[in-house]
């Protein structure tokens, strides 16, 4: 966005032509962009949890001891003794080995390894986050929104400064020159024997007085550029000058056009931003109500095991199984948390709403003031603008009479002095009426953001 310079060259940019760098290259506006793709992410975040889930896992036992199962043979009377030889034995060594008869079961490896998948069919909550993260991005595009009106503010500000201090250091210079030509006047009568050491000596007090003056508007142009660079993105190696002059804007300050001015605050980007987290809330208070209401999701897996004994990393005996089903959840008591986190959201909701009935009488009342102070201004500008015009005039006399002596140089330099006095009240003057302008702009929020960054 910042144009290619050859070596050497100073541009000219005007207001518009900032404002496009500034809103292609700022950090904060770079920032602003990427959290909107991040909500759209986790939006999309969402909507994944409506589609089927499959996880595969493993599952490794080694038996430590195995478990001891016994059988009651009470109801089969004698029929365990009348078998006698063999199977007697077999008992009646089991009862000695120490597990009172008890049979060890279980083997010593066992595998399990296999799919597992899910999908909701039923689930409100989640249906209605789908429209709360609508409602989320929105929120991040209006933030977006009101990062671009702030930073287009900001900048018109820091131009407008930038171009007072230049301006203002124009008229200081002014001011010298006329107080160094005094003084070489003076120095030439001096050698001349037309005139004092004393009028050399005050000419020249005059004209340094005048210096720090000068450095001081220096430092302001410096401090302004600086800013304006900052806002704009660019490093400080980018030197440019501002392609106008507060003089440039008189003419768009019309009497009609400022009694045409909408004060329709609608855009404000506060008042939406509240707007929306209060949409917000009414979709949370939505979900957390749907806590209340059961979830149906249907399940499947298909798993392979394989038991074995001795080492085992041998004899593997694979068994496929598998299954389907249903997953009904029905929520009937958390101690009450659901009820109070309902509670919370309504009282959220109710605060809000006072939040924004004072935000919105505080904008009303901000806008009035702007323009009215708007339309003061238009007037302090035609009035410093005669005066301007009264004190160049009377200074013209002033030059004609010091020069053929019917005025003394007290005379001159007290014109000179309203003259460079009336000239930086007009010039401050304009730029009260344009900083006002701007902040009129940024409380409307109608800033033609898309003008500026389709150049």
């Amino acid at each position: 966005m910042v144009p290619c310079l050859a070596a050497g060259d100073v541009p000219a940019l005007t207001l518009d032509e900032c404002l496009g760098i500034a809103l292609t290259d700022n950090p904060t506006i770079k920032v602003a962009d990427m959290e909107v793709t991040r909500v759209d992410y986790s939006k999309k975040d969402i909507i994944g949890q409506l589609l089927p889930t499959i996880d595969f896992g493993a599952n490794y036992n080694r038996m430590v001891a195995k478990q001891v199962m016994y059988m009651n043979m009470d109801d089969f009377g004698g029929f365990g003794g009348a078998l006698g030889g063999e199977e007697g034995d077999e008992a009646a060594s089991r009862a000695s080995s120490g597990n009172g008869g008890g049979l060890k079961v279980g083997l010593d490896n066992s595998y399990s390894l296999g799919f597992s998948a899910s999908l909701p069919l039923i689930a409100p909550q989640l249906w209605k986050s789908i429209s709360l993260s609508d409602s989320q991005i929105l929120r991040s595009a209006e933030v977006a929104r009101q990062s671009r009106q702030n930073l287009v503010n900001q900048v018109k500000s820091a131009y407008y400064t930038l171009l007072l201090a230049e301006d203002s250091r124009k008229v200081i210079q002014e001011s010298y020159d006329m107080a160094a030509l005094t003084n070489e006047i003076y120095t030439k009568q001096y050698a001349a024997g037309a005139a004092s050491d004393y009028d050399v000596l005050r000419t020249s007090v005059a004209m340094k007085n005048i210096e720090p003056q000068i450095l001081q508007a220096d430092i302001a142009i410096k401090q302004a550029r600086l800013q304006l660079q900052i806002l704009m993105g660019v490093d400080a190696s980018f030197i440019f000058t501002p392609a106008a002059r507060l003089a440039d804007y008189e003419s768009t300050m019309y009497e009609d056009v400022i009694a045409n001015i909408n004060p329709d605050y609608t855009g404000n980007a506060d008042l939406r931003l509240l707007d929306i987290d209060r949409t917000i809330l009414d979709k949370n208070l939505t979900i957390q109500k749907l806590a209340f209401s059961p979830t149906l999701a249907f399940v499947g897996n298909y798993n392979w095991t394989s038991m074995s004994n001795g080492n085992p990393l041998k004899n593997f005996r694979w068994n496929p199984y598998s299954t389907v089903g249903l997953s009904l959840s029905f929520p009937i008591f958390q101690g009450g948390r659901r009820y109070n986190a309902v509670k919370q959201t309504q009282i959220q909701a109710a605060e809000l709403s006072l939040q924004r009935e004072n935000l919105e009488r505080s904008v009303a009342m901000q806008v009035s003031l702007a323009v009215d102070n708007i339309k003061m201004n238009v007037k302090q500008i035609a009035s410093c603008s005669e005066s301007v015009r009264q004190a160049d005039r009377a200074h013209s006399i002033m030059e004609k009479s010091f020069g053929i002596g019917a005025a003394s140089y007290l005379d001159l330099r007290d014109s000179e002095l309203a003259l460079t006095q009336a000239r930086l009240a007009y010039y401050q003057a304009i730029y009260n009426y344009l900083v006002a302008g701007s902040e009129l702009e940024l409380l409307l929020g109608n800033a033609p953001i898309d003008n500026y960054t389709s150049r």
